[in-house]
């Protein structure tokens, strides 16, 4: 797959939540792509990626000059004693050199900078699914720590909501006085996990907000639908697409790097010749004449072996590390998909029985309190219950999304749900 393809198809890559409006200082949500269009456009490690490439396309300019020319003069019978003192009765030479290289060395050392140029593109094509992968996973922090927070203000807001109730059930002796307490302190317990979510936001925001390149979160809310869920594909359709993540596909240009450097050094060990024509004139006899030569090192202690050696086992080193850095990638998709395959299992559940059980569970001990049937405690069992399930869920969702994001990251596309209702 070319990297243009790939940048297309990560233009699709996560369906998990919907943009709107563009991104600036105002009081309008902030939507994923927006968050990752600007994390694309600050974030100064694909600024060095950039710059490596255009120290590679450098490279490869400068592989293809030919030597440059030499131009000497040669003075004779000068400076001497007698009468060859000074330059009056000087021998006189100019001449013109060029370097031939011979052996294949100007197109094996083309190819090798072709190839690193090629390498470079493909490192800053996996550093951008990376970013991608990181601002996604930031963006799903924010908006799972906005929706934890408003569960936990729900269940502050149930609590003081029973107060007058209760005040009333306490003076018409239908409750004992210490529900008051234990009410208070039931709201001042909700109150802490509520600060502590809200701390827990300001940092989520902090940490999307410097992954776009910003000193503060100028932005407002975050939006997306977090709560959507599909089965997760076949494990194997996921590894056959991770086959073509930049991490593995940067070894064919890199291997054909290190293969271009072998022919290179070989071709070192090949005498390379200087030819040369020059204009000579005699001063004894006012003639002149036109000079040839040609010189070429005779190989006899220096046949390059060193270097040989040392391009081969780098060829081979390349062919070990993409043998790495495949199992490394197998392994991470593995764990990936595990996750979301789990979170995906956790939340249906979550989802499909127990909040439905939960939320039916309070609605009747809520509705059973306010006709004097059931205890203080038991509403708050009942209400602490449903909050604890549904942060349950949220963190279920947070651990799919997030894994999904992975997944994206690890494979460059998006991953493709088979087809069916999504939750």
């Amino acid at each position: 797959m070319s990297i243009c393809a790939l940048a297309r198809a990560l233009g699709a890559a996560i369906v998990l939540l919907h943009a709107i409006p563009a991104l600036a200082a105002s009081p309008r949500p902030l939507t994923l792509s927006q968050a990752l269009s600007a994390a694309l456009a600050a974030n100064p490690r694909l600024t060095v990626a950039d710059r490596d490439i255009g120290m590679a396309e450098g490279r490869g300019i400068q592989a293809t000059l030919l030597p440059n020319p030499v131009l000497s003069l040669e003075v004779d019978n000068a400076f001497g004693s007698g009468s060859y003192q000074g330059l009056d009765l000087a021998d006189q030479t100019l001449q013109v050199s060029q370097l031939v290289e011979l052996g294949g060395k100007r197109e094996a050392r083309i190819a090798a900078a072709n190839a690193g140029s090629g390498v470079a593109r493909w490192e800053r094509e996996a550093l951008r699914l990376q970013v991608l992968a990181e601002t996604t996973a930031a963006f799903v922090a924010v908006l799972s720590a906005q929706r934890r927070l408003d569960i936990l203000k729900g269940q502050v807001g149930d609590i003081e909501r029973w107060a007058p109730l209760l005040r009333t059930r306490v003076e018409a002796g239908a409750s004992s006085p210490s529900e008051i307490s234990r009410s208070r302190v039931a709201v001042d317990l909700a109150r802490v996990e509520q600060d502590k979510a809200r701390a827990a936001l300001l940092t989520a925001r902090r940490e999307l907000a410097l992954l776009m390149g910003l000193t503060e979160a100028r932005f407002a809310a975050v939006t997306g639908n977090l709560a959507r869920l599909n089965a997760p594909p076949p494990l194997a359709r996921i590894l056959k697409s991770a086959q073509e993540n930049p991490q593995l596909t940067r070894f064919t240009a890199l291997k054909a790097q290190r293969s271009a450097e072998l022919n290179g050094a070989r071709a070192q060990a090949v005498p390379d010749v200087t030819l040369g024509v020059g204009y000579r004139h005699y001063y004894e006899t006012a003639d002149s004449g036109v000079v040839l030569s040609l010189s070429m090192p005779l190989p006899v202690f220096d046949r390059n072996q060193g270097s040989i050696l040392e391009a081969g086992e780098a060829l081979r080193r390349a062919e070990a590390e993409e043998a790495v850095v495949r199992s490394a990638l197998i392994s991470q998709v593995g764990r990936a998909y595990d996750g979301l395959k789990a979170a995906y299992d956790e939340a249906s559940l979550l989802r499909e029985s127990t909040l439905p059980e939960a939320r039916a569970a309070f609605g009747g001990l809520e509705g059973g309190y306010s006709e004097g049937r059931y205890t203080l405690l038991e509403l708050l069992d009942a209400q602490s219950s449903l909050t604890e399930t549904q942060l349950r869920e949220l963190d279920a969702l947070v651990a799919y999304h997030t894994a999904l994001a992975t997944l994206e990251g690890l494979t460059g596309r998006p991953v493709t749900f088979s087809k069916g209702k999504a939750k």
